[in-house]
């Protein structure tokens, strides 16, 4: 019985070892020092509709989202994370509420002998892409991929979502803290009256 037992203890443990090993990352190395082949999601070959968990049917069936996309390479995984983050959310605050301007200079002479004169025309233009204080809290990773470069650094690719609306699990969060301060001050009060009628009590 007893080993019976043990035998067990061994077949269960060798599970879970298994188990745990195949939960672990494992990067792949670029074999070129040029990059050659990318996630197909980050060149948009993904279906919205299913990376955003928009079902045909149910509660989910009307859920919207917008993506942003980001690589970045850094020696440090974890910054090679958090540059390719940032990037991605770049991305997604630029879709939200990016604005373009124009800038455009057009300067026009005429050089040479009045018989022969020639009309130069110098001219100058300037896009700027601006994106000013957009919030993009509760987004999502859908996809992220890490490899290692020919010289060892790491590149991670970072796909985000944003889901929209009542779909964003930060929906509620500023109504939640409003009301909480609420609360909160009203313990407060009740706190600060109790202490004045003791001490005018005494």
């Amino acid at each position: 019985m007893k080993k019976y037992i043990k035998y067990m203890m061994i077949g269960v443990i060798g599970v879970l070892l298994t188990n745990c090993s195949s939960t672990t990352y494992k990067i792949k190395k670029e074999s070129d020092k040029q990059v050659l082949k990318v996630p197909a999601w980050y060149m948009n070959d993904y279906s919205e509709k299913k990376e955003c968990g928009t079902t045909t049917f149910g509660k989910n069936k009307d859920k919207q989202c917008i993506f942003g996309v980001g690589t970045s390479t850094s020696p440090d995984l974890e910054l090679s994370i958090d540059k390719a983050m940032m990037i991605a959310k770049a991305e997604v605050a630029d879709k939200v509420k990016g604005e373009m301007n124009k800038k455009a200079k057009i300067f026009t002479t005429e050089l040479g002998k009045s018989e022969s004169k020639t009309v130069v025309t110098d001219v100058e233009t300037t896009l700027v892409n601006i994106i000013k204080n957009t919030p993009v809290r509760g987004y999502e990773v859908f996809a992220q991929e890490v490899t290692l470069t020919k010289n060892g650094y790491y590149r991670a690719w970072i796909g985000l979502r944003l889901p929209m609306g009542e779909y964003n699990k930060m929906y509620n969060y500023s109504i939640g803290e409003v009301v909480d301060a609420y609360e909160l001050k009203k313990i407060a009060e009740k706190a600060y009256n109790e202490v004045e009628i003791i001490a005018n009590e005494q």
